[in-house]
């Protein structure tokens, strides 16, 4: 359609997309232009084609939203991205938008929340939940959970050590030296106050942050 908005979906789940493009396909000035279900998929369609907005989900077989986030934003720095996504948002939220997402809603939300998210994101704005919100602008140090305190690299490298992965597999998937990754550990042991890779996933999971 001519004129109409064009939007990339990005979420492992075939029958998820399919709501989102019915979702989408009742605006009369917005197309679902492309849609994958793994970052490698996604990122080939990203970097060949122009888009308008890219709704991403959290979880992809091969990497993660933050990962395609980090991937993707040397080669499209303006694209508005929005995380649609059934984790926790008080635990993944601020972190998504210190790493370059825009906004942040729910899986659960109502079609119109989802609806006004999409909309909100594509006038160059941000958008999350009076929740967030309220969690922004308390956001100090004395009150923020441990992997808050996290750099955007630190908690991508802390959710993969949580998950299991080795300090090469992370490595590999980064394109970073095993070093560079060991260094990160380091930090994040540090300031998770960790002792071994069992607490990182003990506190993952008992805050949600791995399933």
């Amino acid at each position: 359609m001519t004129g109409s908005r064009r939007v990339f979906i990005a979420d492992d789940h075939a029958l998820f997309r399919k709501g989102v493009r019915a979702l989408v396909s009742l605006e009369p000035d917005l197309i679902v232009a492309g849609e994958a279900g793994t970052l490698k998929e996604a990122m080939r369609h990203l970097r060949a084609e122009p888009y308008d907005i890219l709704v991403l989900d959290l979880s992809l077989p091969d990497g993660s939203g933050m990962d395609l986030i980090r991937q993707i934003r040397p080669h499209a720095p303006s694209l508005p991205i929005l995380i649609l996504s059934s984790h926790p948002e008080e635990h993944y939220a601020i972190n998504l938008l210190r790493a370059g997402a825009n906004g942040y809603v729910m899986k659960g939300a109502g079609t119109q929340d989802v609806m006004q998210a999409i909309r909100t994101v594509l006038q160059g704005k941000k958008y999350v939940s009076e929740a967030i919100a309220d969690m922004l602008i308390a956001d100090t140090s004395q009150e923020r959970p441990p992997h808050e305190h996290l750099t955007e690299r630190e908690f991508q490298v802390f959710c993969k050590l949580a998950a299991g992965q080795s300090v090469g597999a992370i490595a590999a998937e980064l394109f970073l030296s095993n070093k560079t990754v060991s260094t990160y550990r380091a930090r994040v042991m540090t300031k998770m106050a960790a002792r071994s890779n069992v607490d990182l996933t003990h506190y993952a999971v008992k805050n949600g942050l791995v399933q």
